[in-house]
């Protein structure tokens, strides 16, 4: 019996779905080192490998979104002009543009966020466990637990992809590194609200 915690440490260690863990385990009939293996050989390890490779060319892409009220520009890349210029790549940028536009992520990935930023994140966790009375013994992980859910919601590659929850945009990523066999990053990008941070702009002026 594949306990539903083993499937979570699994995918948190790999990155892959909840239902290729739980494939993965089983196979591996409840070893965890060998369910790791497993899901390298079924595609991750094809991914790690193209990780080192320089990715220079891809596209720019842009959204427009509810009648021009949100706009996102979107820099995604990968390695030649001929998968840049195939059908799939550029659904992907499309597909990641869109979810931008609806999740509203602040940076790519967890290295970007700034340190101070973190540093007032970690002390106001860590004030929400103490305030809710729990042991200074378990404080800490409480607000390690509470920092992945941050970066979830806040860096882009972690973020569960809109149009299906169960996979994470760093997974849909590598998932067309296996499909198209080249290394894709996404660089940078820039998000647009009609109307964002002008009452505030208006206050301060006031």
């Amino acid at each position: 019996m594949i306990s539903a915690k083993d499937v979570k440490l699994l995918r948190e260690r790999t990155g892959a779905g909840m239902m290729e863990c739980k494939r993965a385990l089983e196979q591996a009939e409840g070893n965890m080192e060998r369910a790791v293996d497993i899901l390298r050989e079924r595609g991750l390890a094809a991914a790690a490998k193209k990780a080192g490779r320089t990715a220079t060319e891809g596209l720019v892409e842009s959204y427009i979104h509810l009648q021009g009220r949100i706009g996102v520009l979107l820099e995604i890349n990968c390695e030649t002009d001929f998968v840049a210029n195939t059908a799939d790549f550029r659904a992907l940028a499309h597909d990641v543009a869109m979810h931008i536009a609806a999740a509203r992520p602040r940076y790519v990935r967890p290295d970007e966020v700034p340190s101070d930023e973190l540093d007032h994140e970690r002390q106001i966790l860590t004030a929400q466990a103490l305030n809710e009375g729990k042991p200074a013994a378990i404080v800490e992980k409480m607000v390690e637990g509470r920092i992945k859910k941050f970066y979830q919601e806040a860096c882009l590659l972690q973020q569960p992809f809109v149009k299906n929850p169960d996979v994470t945009i760093d997974q849909l990523l590598k998932e067309h590194i296996a499909r198209l066999g080249e290394q894709i990053t996404v660089r940078r990008f820039v998000r647009f609200e009609r109307g964002e941070d002008l009452a505030a702009a208006d206050s301060a002026v006031q």
